[in-house]
């Protein structure tokens, strides 16, 4: 069964520095059908202006992924972490006891576009963590990448959660295939362009709720980059 989740049903939060779109419950948006997916708890678009950003701001016990789409992300954390998140990098931050991090464009003339994912962990407390890596669109072309996982497989991040992240990056006219293990479940959430998911086509700012499906196809006329969730 394949559940779209539409891009214009999503709650929209509007700050004038900030224009955030929300697959999920988030903030002042409460929608009680659309609480997280499984163990997914948010999938935020955001886009920020030049010179703006998060403030300093505190999390505890959750698995944060942020995805640049375009411009670059600043990263500062009560870890002593601090970095810029690229198009093409992956960044992993373990809330765990507790963290406090902002997150910052600093260009002065360019947006900053990107998803920021929150998955519920395996378990309460753990140490705060961050790990980040670069996975180059050569890697991702016309073939599920494995992004993030609880065991690093294959050079991915390692997550405290019971959950495989993929990347994609499909070029005009290609198709791809992805087999689900027993008992998994899926979400593909698109973020850029435009794909056919067994006949479905979804676009920017859609996802999808995948369950009792064995595999999947998809396939796009004009490209696209999606996130494929795996997921208890």
């Amino acid at each position: 069964m394949i559940v779209v989740r539409d891009r214009g049903r999503r709650g929209h939060t509007q700050l004038g520095w900030l224009d955030s779109w929300h697959t999920f419950s988030f903030g002042e948006f409460r929608d009680p059908n659309h609480m997280g997916f499984r163990n997914l708890r948010v999938i935020n678009d955001d886009r920020v202006i030049p010179g703006a950003g998060f403030g300093r701001h505190s999390h505890q016990d959750m698995e944060i992924v942020s995805y640049v789409l375009s411009g670059e992300l600043s990263h500062e954390d009560s870890l002593g972490t601090g970095s810029v998140i690229r198009p093409g990098d992956v960044q992993r931050m373990s809330a765990g006891s507790g963290i406090t991090h902002s997150e910052f464009n600093r260009s002065p003339t360019e947006g900053v576009h990107f998803l920021q994912i929150w998955i519920l962990p395996e378990a309460k407390g753990l140490p705060p963590s961050y790990e980040q890596k670069a996975f180059a669109r050569a890697g991702r072309l016309n073939t599920f990448r494995l992004v993030a996982d609880r065991d690093g497989t294959d050079g991915a991040l390692r997550i405290n959660a019971d959950v495989r992240l993929y990347a994609t990056d499909l070029a005009p006219g290609a198709s791809l295939r992805h087999a689900f293990a027993p008992g998994r479940f899926g979400w593909l959430q698109v973020a850029t362009g435009v794909v056919e998911l067994e006949g479905d086509e979804l676009r920017e700012g859609d996802g999808a709720a995948i369950g009792e499906e064995r595999a999947i196809t998809l396939s796009s006329a004009v490209g696209a980059e999606l996130l494929l969730f795996e997921l208890p």
